[in-house]
C-alpha cells in the first residue's frame, strides 16, 4: 500500500513539473502609427521590447508590429538609434521586425492573437501567438484612438472586434491569464462594458472613454516627442522596481498616480490584478544594484511631468516649438509658418465637416439634439451603427489616421446613440462630403 502511494506521489510530482516546464510567457507589442511626428509610439514599443527581453522572455515569444520608419528616417540625427526619454539609451537595437510597413494592420493583429498561421503565410515573419492554456500573455498597444476604436497606419480596430477576438482566445484556450495595456485617446472605450470579468483578463488604459491621452518628453535635438505619459510611467516603473514583488494592481496605482494628465483606468478581472505580479507577464527581472535603481528612479521622477501635451495637439505643438527655435526671416521659418497655418486650417475644416454631418443628419426631425450631439460624450453602445458610419466616412470624407478627425468622432457615436440609423447618417455624409479630402501628414 505504501509503495502504491509512493508511485502515485512521484507520478504526480513529475506531471506537475512537466506542466510547469511547459508554461511560458508570450507578448504582442503594437505601434499603430507612422511618421516622425508620431515618433513616440514606436519608441514606446521598442522600450517595452527591451523590458521583456531583459527579463528573459525569448524573442521567439515576442511579436512586434511597428511601421519601422524611425531609425533611418531623414529627420533622425542619430541614425539607427531610437530613444524613449531625454538622454536615454537606444531602445531600437535587437527589436524583432515581425510585421512592418503595410503589414501593420488590424486584421494581421487579430490573426496574430488567434494564432492564424495560415492567414499570415508569406506576411512578415509569420509569427503568431502559439500560447496555450498554461501560458501567460501580455499585449501592449500604443497609438492614436477615438471613441470605440484605435488606429493603425492603414485602417482602424473597433472595440467590438477587439473584444470578440479576446473572447475567441479564451474559448480556444490561448492563455492561462492575459494582461492588456492600451495607450490611446479615449482608450477606456475599447474595454468599458465590453471586457468580461470572468475570462482571466486584466487590462489598464491610458485614459477613460472620453478624454485624450498625452505625449511627453519633447526633444530639441530630434524635434519631436519621445514618449507618451501613461506608457513611460509604467515602463519606467518596470525598469526600476522589483516587479517579481509588485502586483499588477500596484503598478496600476503607480501609473494612475504619476499619469497626472489623464485618468488611467482598469478593466476585466480586477482580482487577477491584485493576485498576480508584474513579472508573471513581463518576465522575471534581472536585479539591478540598489544604488543604480535609486539613481534611475530619481532621474525618471525628475523629468516625468515635463511638457505633456494632449495627443490631438501634438503636431501643432511640434511645429510651434520648431518655429520658436528658428531664426527670424529664415526660409525655414517661412516654411514652418505656412505649415502651422495649414494645420489650423485643416483642423477647422475637419471640425466643420463633422459638425455639418451631424446637423444634416438631425435636420429632419431632431434638430433640438444638435447641441447635445456636439457637446456631450455619450456612452457608446450601438457599435454596429457606429462602425458602419465610420467606414463610410473613411471612404467618402477623409482618412481616419488623423488626430483631428479622431478627436471629433465622438459626434458620430452620439448620432447613433440618440437613435439615428446608420443609413440616415450615411445619407448626411453623402451630402456633406462631396469630395474626399487628403492631408499630407
Amino acid at each position: 500500500m505504501m509503495y502504491r502511494h509512493l508511485v502515485v506521489f512521484i507520478a504526480s510530482f513529475v506531471l506537475f513539473n512537466i506542466s510547469c516546464t511547459w508554461a511560458a510567457n508570450w507578448a504582442v507589442l503594437v505601434a499603430g502609427s507612422n511618421g516622425w511626428y508620431n515618433y513616440r509610439h514606436q519608441a514606446d514599443v521598442c522600450h517595452a521590447y527591451q523590458i521583456l527581453h531583459k527579463n528573459g522572455i525569448p524573442d521567439s515569444n515576442i511579436i512586434v508590429m511597428m511601421y519601422d520608419d524611425l531609425a533611418k528616417n531623414i529627420e533622425n540625427p542619430t541614425k539607427g538609434i531610437v530613444i524613449n526619454h531625454p538622454n536615454g539609451g537606444d531602445v531600437y537595437h535587437g527589436v524583432p521586425h515581425d510585421y512592418t510597413h503595410l503589414e501593420v494592420t488590424p486584421k494581421n493583429f487579430m490573426h496574430v492573437l488567434l494564432g492564424n498561421k495560415e492567414a499570415l503565410k508569406g506576411v512578415g515573419s509569420g509569427k503568431v501567438l502559439e500560447s496555450g492554456p498554461d501560458d501567460n500573455v501580455f499585449i501592449y498597444f500604443t497609438d492614436h484612438g477615438a471613441v470605440g476604436l484605435v488606429a493603425f497606419p492603414h485602417g482602424v480596430l473597433h472595440a467590438k472586434e477587439l473584444n470578440e477576438t479576446i473572447t475567441k482566445m479564451y474559448t480556444q484556450k490561448k492563455y492561462k491569464q492575459m494582461v492588456i495595456y492600451i495607450e490611446a485617446c479615449e482608450s477606456g472605450s475599447m474595454l468599458e462594458n465590453l471586457l468580461p470579468n470572468n475570462i482571466n483578463v486584466y487590462a489598464t488604459t491610458a485614459s477613460n472613454a472620453e478624454e485624450s491621452s498625452y505625449a511627453c518628453y519633447y526633444d530639441e535635438k530630434r524635434r519631436t516627442y519621445l514618449g507618451d505619459v501613461y506608457s513611460v510611467v509604467w515602463m519606467e516603473d518596470s525598469d526600476v522596481e522589483q516587479i517579481e514583488q509588485e502586483t499588477l494592481y500596484q503598478q496600476y496605482l503607480v501609473t494612475q498616480k504619476n499619469t497626472n494628465t489623464s485618468h488611467v483606468m482598469q478593466y476585466g478581472d480586477l482580482n487577477l490584478g491584485k493576485s498576480h505580479n508584474v513579472s508573471e507577464f513581463q518576465g522575471a527581472i534581472k536585479q539591478l544594484f540598489k544604488s543604480n535603481r535609486n539613481l534611475i528612479k530619481k532621474h525618471y521622477n525628475a523629468v516625468l511631468r515635463r511638457d505633456a501635451v494632449p495627443t490631438q495637439d501634438v503636431r501643432i505643438s511640434i511645429v510651434s516649438r520648431r518655429l520658436a527655435a528658428v531664426k527670424d526671416n529664415s526660409i525655414e521659418k517661412q516654411k514652418l509658418e505656412r505649415e502651422l497655418a495649414q494645420l489650423y486650417k485643416d483642423r477647422a475644416i475637419i471640425k466643420t465637416r463633422i459638425e455639418q454631418i451631424a446637423s444634416t443628419a438631425l435636420s429632419i426631425n431632431r434638430a433640438d439634439y444638435l447641441e447635445i450631439v456636439i457637446e456631450e460624450h455619450l456612452k457608446l453602445t450601438r457599435y454596429d451603427c457606429y462602425q458602419s458610419v465610420i467606414e463610410y466616412i473613411q471612404e467618402k470624407c477623409f482618412d481616419l489616421q488623423n488626430e483631428f478627425v479622431l478627436n471629433k468622432l465622438y459626434i458620430i457615436a452620439n448620432l447613433c446613440e440618440i437613435g439615428l440609423f446608420d443609413l440616415t447618417i450615411n445619407q448626411a455624409v453623402d451630402q456633406v462630403c462631396n469630395e474626399r479630402l487628403h492631408f499630407d501628414y
